[in-house]
């Protein structure tokens, strides 16, 4: 056999292989490692002769690259990314296609970091009707727009609109994988969260606990969703009159992040505005207006000038400099 048809026949073993391994690095919170092994897949794919097999290929990993942009908080590159990947994908698979729906889903997370929640929300109605019809209405993929969708209106701040679908995620997804699964523990964890801001610590708590239980045994104390976990258990505390909990709990998380995505990333800013919120309700309005400034610069950076957290965080910024003012 001659070299281009030897490289011919193991091409798609070798993009499939890649692209399966930077799904387990990315599982494991080694996005930059991840990311490597997606370009090399696509450098391969970029070789070869276009067809249908090429083109599902390149899919996938266009999606994959997309993703991994949006976790590292390059949103616009992100949306290129999963723009082109639905463009073909729409082409190879067809509109109303689970491949399609998959990219209509993590285009409009995209879009929710990015602020532009109207689109998000657009996307995120598209793919569950293509998703119900395809696998039905208790399938975990359902799970995870309903995932998505309470995580938008939490978003907005439209905690009460959140709730319903973020406990169907969790229902569909404990009776399809279990209790303990990390997944069914991101649900509860996302629950939680629409759950404070409709001020239910009562109910909240737990759930943050026995999500944080399940992250610790099934992914290991370093992981990205342990930090999530702990910035909003953080929260809880800070809210019901526990400051040296939820200083430790803040502090612990913002070492996880700061190692996981890296120091300029907003959800390192989201962490330090948190813990500039403590600081500033225990009278430490100094090392309050540091944090915040710091957390407004890493805002500006990554998100617009309109998106909730920019102008938030901001807000905060100027309250505790005239407050440091009036002292």
């Amino acid at each position: 056999m001659g070299l281009d048809a030897f490289f011919g026949a193991v091409w798609p073993a070798a993009v499939r292989f890649l692209h399966g391994l930077a799904r387990a690095r990315e599982d494991r919170g080694e996005y930059a490692k991840a990311r490597k092994l997606c370009e090399r897949a696509m450098r391969i794919l970029e070789s070869v002769p276009s067809s249908s097999g090429r083109d599902k290929l390149r899919v996938r990993c266009l999606s994959h690259l997309g993703t991994l942009d949006r976790i590292e908080a390059r949103y616009d590159q992100a949306e290129a990314c999963l723009r082109e990947a639905l463009a073909i994908a729409s082409s190879v698979f067809g509109r109303r296609h689970l491949e399609t729906s998959t990219l209509l889903n993590n285009l409009a997370v995209v879009h929710k970091y990015q602020g532009r929640f109207l689109e998000a929300k657009r996307l995120y109605l598209r793919s569950l009707a293509i998703t119900r019809a395809s696998v039905g209405p208790d399938h975990v993929r359902i799970a995870t727009i309903y995932h998505n969708l309470g995580g938008l209106e939490h978003a907005r701040s439209r905690y009460a609109r959140g709730e319903r679908p973020a406990r169907r995620a969790v229902e569909i997804r404990e009776r399809a994988l279990g209790a303990d699964h990390p997944e069914v523990a991101e649900d509860m964890a996302a629950l939680a969260a629409i759950l404070d801001g409709l001020g239910r610590y009562g109910e909240s708590e737990p759930l943050y606990r026995r999500a944080l239980a399940i992250f610790e045994r099934k992914l290991g104390a370093t992981h990205y969703e342990i930090a999530v976990n702990l910035n909003n258990l953080a929260a809880v505390c800070q809210a019901t009159g526990r400051a040296g909990e939820a200083e430790r709990y803040y502090e612990r998380a913002l070492g996880i992040k700061r190692a996981r995505l890296g120091p300029e990333h907003p959800d390192v800013a989201l962490t330090l505005n948190n813990l500039a919120a403590l600081r500033r309700a225990q009278g430490r309005l100094v090392e309050a207006e540091a944090l915040y400034r710091r957390a407004a610069s890493i805002f500006e950076k990554a998100l617009p000038a309109e998106h909730p957290s920019v102008v938030t965080c901001r807000a905060n910024h100027a309250a505790v400099i005239r407050e440091i003012g009036k002292g």
